[in-house]
């Protein structure tokens, strides 16, 4: 009933919107959610950009509004089930789910199709200096932030300590990127995970009050046979000077984080959006949100995407001769 009346409403202002210049488009435009994550992290970044750029506000059939949740792993829950019609999601979990392979969920994501690659987004473990942690092993009985539960950084945590055998070993603390950051600082975890582009603002935060040092997490993966189970990640480095004080380069591991649709948003939806945000002047705006979006260009528009494409994307990348 309410609906009702609002359309009706909306429909019964039709002579004054004409005489303000304004068409019952422009007023009844829809509303796109794009989901993004939690405060401090890139996903959030990603959506509030999308949100706020002048280009995207221009379009009048639709609005883009920003929303936070937990991360990846939620994000691709909302999007199959059009809570969201869009959000940021790891593509291995993209894959995961729509292979019905998630921990503990069993349940196929068919809804959930990918736009483009954004940037890839490395494992960081944050330690303060002189801790004596190495290595994965050494977290043993170590109070630990891994993430917020439902978040990509939690579920990614969860399956690499899992597969280095201390997931169990450690007291464990979810929670999301700032938060540990400030828990850290008050000494009241020993060390805390990221999952995040970088430099991660949560990390620079941390390196105001202690002095600290990240792990070679590069070396456990290779070393345990993480990758040749988990194809979908790739090796990297966060280089040196990254954050104050860590001087030397720190190998790791990443994944891809995708813009992803909702299978029902219309195809031409998401062919705008694409060639609005991959113009020069979409391009621009979001480096200038965040560096970590220099990695978002023409090239790689469709890196790291493993899984089916949105009809809207396909057209848009078949005409930018990247399919």
């Amino acid at each position: 009933m309410k609906k009702t009346i609002k359309a009706s409403f909306i429909y019964s202002l039709v002579p004054l919107f004409m005489l303000m210049g304004l068409s019952v488009e422009a007023v009844a435009a829809k509303r796109i959610v794009f989901s993004g994550g939690p405060a401090g992290g890139t996903f959030q970044t990603v959506a509030n950009a999308v949100q706020v750029y002048d280009g995207i506000k221009s379009i009048k059939a639709f609005k883009v509004k920003a929303q936070s949740s937990a991360g990846s792993v939620e994000n691709l829950r909302k999007v199959d089930k059009g809570r969201a019609d869009m959000g940021v999601v790891y593509s291995g979990h993209v894959f995961l789910g729509l292979n019905g392979k998630l921990k503990n969920d069993k349940k196929k994501y068919n809804n959930v199709l990918a736009v483009s690659y954004l940037y890839g987004a490395p494992a960081q473990l944050i330690v303060r200096k002189g801790s004596g942690i190495k290595s994965i092993k050494d977290l043993v009985g170590k109070k630990v932030g891994v993430g917020n539960a439902g978040s990509g950084a939690f579920a990614n945590c969860e399956l690499f300590f899992t597969h280095m055998g201390v997931w169990d070993k450690i007291e464990r603390n979810a929670m999301g990127y700032n938060d540990a950051a400030n828990a850290f600082g008050n000494k009241q975890l020993d060390a805390f995970w990221l999952f995040t582009a970088f430099p991660s603002g949560a990390v620079i935060m941390a390196a105001q009050t202690n002095d600290i040092e990240l792990i070679d997490l590069g070396k456990d993966a290779e070393q345990s046979g993480f990758f040749k189970q988990n194809p979908y990640f790739s090796k990297l480095s966060v280089p040196a000077n990254t954050y104050k004080g860590v001087d030397y380069e720190t190998p790791s591991f990443q994944d891809s984080a995708l813009w992803v649709a909702n299978a029902k948003v219309p195809a031409d939806v998401v062919y705008k959006m694409l060639q609005t945000l991959y113009s020069d002047k979409g391009l621009a705006h979001m480096v200038s949100q965040k560096k970590t979006f220099k990695e978002m260009n023409i090239k790689t528009g469709t890196k790291g995407v493993v899984t089916p494409l949105h009809p809207g994307a396909i057209k848009f990348w078949k005409e930018k001769g990247v399919l």
